[in-house]
């Protein structure tokens, strides 16, 4: 089965991110590019001058959008039999409603990260989606890349397999340079008060990896944290710092920040302790073909056995590294093609089922908790109660 796509939304990430993780799918014929619909037809047309100058070879991509008349708006693209899923990049707030008419639809739906832009709103979101559509077979995942990253899943497996023994702590700083000439800074969306920012749309990412990290063992049980702005043009807030408290009884601390005063700040650095050794995650560049690639370095040092005369119970620390390109959002588009396909296995990685709301929410409920706060416990089970 070819499974036809439509991208909902045109901006930024949809040409940087969603055209080139789609290109080998429509290659292979695993997947056919249906239409893109964007609010205005300028930003429709620019995605599809850029998949055809990608694909020269393409038919003329189908554009719609708001501003084009009855027959070709998202009404109409919805109607659409040759487009069975869509994937959705647009403003935060927008994003339920869309997601609601794309299932009503009959379309299977991957939209981007965060799931809502409150718990509140995703809880909702999320039982419409359960009681109304997925008794049906529509499918429908949340992207959110850093969950299918392979350095993050190389992280996520040492814990999982005891090769650092019990966790004991875990240290997250994400410190981001963003100025007001910056090209998403000048999504005006990014920066109001009702999508909370940079911090939950960029947040979240990190929220996502204490989770995929620590797993379901040590899933953040309580956290205290405090939000502060540095940069008045980044209102509400810049940066956060929490710390929380694992239902394995771990502790962890998060510095998350976008108020970098230059961009040689910018810096990406995890280690997760445990008794046996820990995992340190770095956000490098690596040469590929002459070309500087983001990338996840993974270094993974244990404690293992080193018998001597002396001593039996000696040891030695043993050192793994890699170096990971970021595939995420080729990762998750494809396990999502597969599963519209109901290609077998589609929906997990390992243990983890890909994409799934639910978990998503976590990821939410992570930052709304750090930004609220305001030096009181917030109990997670609590936040998400209504779930």
């Amino acid at each position: 089965m070819t499974v036809g796509i439509a991208i909902l939304g045109a901006g930024i990430f949809a040409k940087e991110a969603h055209l080139p993780a789609l290109l080998p799918l429509v290659t292979s014929g695993e997947a056919n590019l249906a239409a893109v619909y964007s609010r205005s037809a300028k930003t429709a047309q620019s995605f599809a001058d850029a998949w055809k100058e990608a694909l020269p070879n393409a038919p003329p991509l189908p554009v719609y959008s708001d501003d084009s008349g009855g027959d070709h708006d998202l009404d109409a693209l919805l109607k659409r039999s040759d487009v069975h899923a869509v994937a959705i990049v647009l403003p935060i707030p927008a994003q339920p409603d869309v997601v609601r008419k794309a299932l009503a639809a009959g379309k299977h739906v991957l939209s981007e990260k965060p799931v809502a832009k409150d718990v509140a709103t995703g809880i909702q979101l999320i039982k419409d989606y359960e009681s109304g559509f997925k008794g049906k077979g529509l499918i429908w995942r949340v992207a959110e890349n850093y969950e299918v990253e392979p350095g993050y899943l190389r992280a996520r497996q040492a814990v999982l397999d005891g090769s650092i023994g019990e966790v004991v702590l875990f240290n997250l700083s994400a410190v981001n340079y963003i100025d007001e000439t910056g090209k998403y800074y000048k999504t005006p969306w990014r920066t109001v008060p009702e999508a909370s920012g940079f911090l939950l749309d960029g947040g979240v990412h990190q929220a996502a990896v204490v989770r995929l990290i620590l797993a379901e063992q040590h899933a953040p049980a309580f956290l205290t944290g405090h939000a502060t702005l540095t940069k008045k043009y980044l209102a509400p807030h810049d940066t956060i710092h929490a710390v929380f408290k694992t239902k394995s009884g771990a502790t962890g601390v998060i510095e998350l920040s976008f108020a970098a005063p230059q961009p040689s700040r910018s810096s990406t650095n995890i280690t997760v302790t445990g008794t046996k050794g820990w995992v340190r995650i770095e956000g490098v560049k690596v040469d590929v073909e002459g070309v500087q690639k983001p990338a996840v370095r993974v270094t993974i040092r244990k404690l293992v056995p080193a018998p001597t005369d002396v001593d039996a119970h000696a040891t030695k620390e043993e050192t793994q590294s890699w170096d990971e390109l970021h595939v995420g959002v080729r990762n998750e588009f494809a396990s999502f093609v597969a599963a519209v396909a109901k290609k077998p296995d589609s929906s997990k990685i390992g243990d983890m089922t890909v994409g799934e709301p639910r978990a998503m929410l976590r990821d939410v409920a992570f930052i709304q908790a750090a930004l609220t706060s305001d030096g009181k416990q917030v109990s997670f089970d609590e936040l998400l109660h209504g779930l």
